[in-house]
Parts: C-alpha cells; structure tokens; sequence
C-alpha cells in the first residue's frame, strides 16, 4: 500500500465522521485498490449510522473509484435496502457499473440497474457512471439504455443520459438528442449541444 494510501486508511477509523468522510474523498481521487478492505470494513460499520449518511455516500463512491470488487455483494444489497438518505442509492448505481463491467464497454450492468425494481435513484447513478467513466457503447446497447433512462428517470437525472451520449452513436442517440437540445433546462440543452459533437460538457458531481 502507498504511503498516501496507507495515511487516509488509517482515518477511515477516526472518531469523528468529517474526517472519516475526508479520508474516503481523499481515498476516491487516489482510486488505490489497496485501499478496498479497508474501504468496505468501514462501510459496514458506518452503515450503523444513520445519521452519516454522507461519509457512507463518500465510502461507497471511493469503493467504486478504486475498483475493488469484492464490495458488489454488499452494494447489490443495498441497492434494495430501504434508506432514508436516498443519495447513497446514487453512489451505489454508480458504484456498482464501475465494479460489475466486463469490459470498458460493457452494459449489462448498466441494463441490470435501469429497471423499476430498484430506487430510482439506483439508476440515475447508473446513469451517471456511463457519463464520468465515460463509458463507450454500441448502438445497440446506447438505443436500449436510453430507452430504459428515459422511462425511468425524470428531470435532471436526464442530464446525465444526455452526457453519457456523447460517446454513444446511432439514430436512438440522434433523436434522444434532438430532443433535449431543445429542453428549458440551460443545462440539459448544452449538454445536448455537445453532445451532438461528441463533446462531454464539464461537471464535478459530489
């Protein structure tokens, strides 16, 4: 383990809950698989704690950006725990395509979590790893998930599908595009500008 690795590893133990949450941001822009069992023992133990629910947001996003898959058990199961703080079922759909991918484009993760059995915030964070990974999809699998996004998610979920896009292709992407570089969201509707060019509009999501 890195040396940078090991420090913020050791804070994932601290009393308080801002520095356990530091350590896991500081832990997700290292993206050291290293850091995986030690990631995932503090998760379970911060579960526990209803009431950190963004240190667990943070754990769980870090478990993802360090590619250590051994934690997809566990975040498949809380992809159906009901939980009060509904944006750790984003960090999980997240999480969890960047765990379960075979490939670099792979979608059947992605397909996996964009059904309604799910909180819909499980896809929306599907979604929004196909757009920061970003993910590279086939026609096929591009024309499916959108179809998929556009019946389950609803406003500015949206926006991450319309990011994702641009590194997608095909006449579903074309007119999913069309549409929405028309929509009253300033967002939204640069998003879609660029990506008819293939271009991926900037953000820094949490």
């Amino acid at each position: 383990m890195k040396p940078e690795t090991s420090i913020h590893v050791e804070l994932l133990q601290h009393p308080q809950s801002p520095k356990r949450r530091s350590a896991a941001i500081k832990l997700r822009k290292l993206g050291d698989p290293s850091a995986g069992p030690a990631l995932l023992v503090a998760l379970e133990r911060e579960l526990a704690r209803v009431v950190t629910w963004e240190t667990q947001y943070q754990m769980v996003r870090a478990l993802g950006e360090c590619g250590y898959r051994p934690a997809l058990p566990l975040l498949r199961q809380l992809a159906t725990t009901p939980l009060d703080a509904t944006m750790i079922y984003v960090a999980v759909g997240d999480a969890v395509v960047r765990l379960a991918r075979s490939s670099d484009g792979d979608a059947e993760p992605v397909l996996e979590l964009l059904t309604a059995t799910f909180h819909r915030f499980v896809p929306a964070g599907a979604i929004r790893a196909c757009a920061m990974i970003p993910m590279k999809l086939g026609e096929e699998d591009a024309a499916e998930v959108l179809q998929r996004a556009e019946r389950l998610l609803e406003g500015l979920d949206i926006f991450w599908a319309v990011l994702a896009s641009a590194g997608w292709s095909g006449s579903a992407v074309t007119t999913f595009l069309n549409k929405h570089v028309m929509s009253s969201n300033g967002d939204i509707a640069k998003a879609a500008r660029l990506a008819q060019q293939g271009k991926y509009m900037k953000v820094s999501p949490l």
